[in-house]
């Protein structure tokens, strides 16, 4: 009887514990996601605030922090994606590729023209 009960604590703690840790990647998720939000708000609010009281010699500055804050999303965004993508054929890897490197250039030759 002893070992019965023993191994029914050992498995109910075990499912506890696998459960908890998935509950916990998702809250890390789902706080990252709202800190970045955050982060990228305030970068946009000082952004339109500079714009808004016409710094024209600030839109070197203007246009970089918009750039920061659309490469946050960015990185964000792609690590998800690597999520549902690396499950799948190669054909889907190899479109994610393609698709950030053409992501990554739209942000950076903007910032390098400037």
């Amino acid at each position: 009887m002893a070992t019965k009960k023993s191994s029914t604590t050992k498995s109910s703690s075990s499912k506890s514990s696998s459960s908890s840790s998935s509950k916990k990647t998702v809250w890390g998720l789902n706080k990252i996601s709202f800190w970045t939000i955050v982060a990228v708000t305030f970068l946009y609010a000082v952004s339109l605030i500079l714009s808004a009281i016409n710094a024209s010699k600030l839109n070197t500055v203007i246009k970089a922090l918009q750039g920061i804050a659309t490469a946050i999303m960015i990185v964000i965004v792609a690590i998800l994606a690597w999520r549902y993508v690396r499950s799948k054929p190669v054909v889907w890897k190899v479109l994610y590729v393609i698709c950030l490197l053409i992501v990554i250039a739209g942000i950076i030759v903007p910032l390098c023209l400037i």
